[in-house]
């Protein structure tokens, strides 16, 4: 009896030291490295573009940028799933390489020293580079996109997203009567939101732009219109290959006091299990792109963690 008990004792110590272990992993792991981002003056009803992909016309938010010493308008991917602002070094290589800049992107670095603007607000810092991207075209018509917005610059400026107008503003200070609370950990953006009478916490990703919202299989089934046809895609992310399946739904949405109008539920397969773990952890429920806003305006502060759909 004394040699099981303390077997049993062992077992829930071991057990005990793997979950504090892989909590401090994860929190590890899934922490932002800190925000060095230098933010100056302020953007306003800068022209939202959308990126098509396939039949998916909303599938990316673009916006439109500037760089030091290029007589040439770039894009970059407004991404609220991204913590961070990047660049890709493919396209930045190439930028120098058109446009004879100083911009130094090759020998292996994974960092550079950048500054970019939107509209009439600088950003400066040591951006991450992503080993991504394509060759720059010069021609002014094409989009050129160089590099993810993340949600550290939202933690320097409040954004309003104006999908009724496509336009979107950056500004320092904002009236913030009727707002309603969110949590922002980790910079991701976890808004409150009721479906089918059920209170979800729902993550703005705007990486996953052209989609309404994203649940598993289970909630798939349950908000989708029976017998609807079905529409299966294959997405990317960063590389890994995704089919992602589409039905049409009818169902009323609440976020924050405004109710909204879900028209299509998806679901992905093909996820990597340290996705679906760190959805679970998460306490997240469903994932929201921007399609379910293009009627609407959306205002987020994330340093002060308030809210509000118009």
């Amino acid at each position: 009896m004394r040699i099981f008990k303390k077997l049993a004792l062992s077992v829930i110590i071991v057990i005990s030291l793997s979950l504090v272990t892989g909590y401090i992993y994860f929190d590890r792991k899934f922490t932002p490295p800190e925000n060095k981002l230098k933010v100056s003056g302020r953007a306003e009803n800068i022209p939202m573009t959308w990126d098509a992909a396939d039949e998916n016309s909303h599938a990316a938010l673009l916006l439109p940028v500037r760089l030091k010493g290029v007589d040439l308008t770039f894009y970059m991917q407004f991404d609220s799933g991204s913590p961070t602002t990047l660049f890709y070094k493919n396209s930045l290589k190439s930028i120098g390489t058109q446009f004879r800049t100083q911009i130094q992107s090759g020998n292996g670095q994974n960092h550079i020293p950048m500054q970019f603007s939107i509209g009439e607000m600088g950003v400066i810092s040591d951006f991450e580079l992503l080993n991504y991207g394509s060759a720059i075209d010069s021609d002014a018509n094409n989009k050129n996109i160089i590099g993810t917005i993340g949600t550290d610059l939202l933690e320097k400026r409040i954004v309003i997203l104006d999908f009724k107008k496509s336009g979107c503003s950056f500004v320092e200070n904002f009236n913030e009567k009727g707002f309603e609370t969110f949590e922002f950990r980790k910079r991701k953006i976890v808004i409150p939101g009721v479906v089918g009478g059920e209170n979800l916490k729902l993550l703005y990703d705007s990486g996953s732009s052209g989609y309404e919202l994203l649940t598993n299989r289970e909630e798939w089934e349950r908000y989708r219109i029976p017998n609807g046809s079905i529409k299966i895609e294959k997405g990317n992310s960063w590389g890994n290959v995704l089919t992602v399946v589409s039905a049409p739904a009818d169902q009323p949405v609440k976020i924050g006091k405004s109710e909204l109008q879900l028209s299509e539920v998806t679901h992905v397969e093909g996820t990597s299990q340290m996705q679906n773990l760190l959805m679970k952890t998460s306490g997240m429920q469903g994932m929201i792109g921007n399609k379910i806003f293009l009627n609407h305006r959306l205002i987020l502060d994330c340093k002060n963690k308030k809210f509000k759909v118009e």
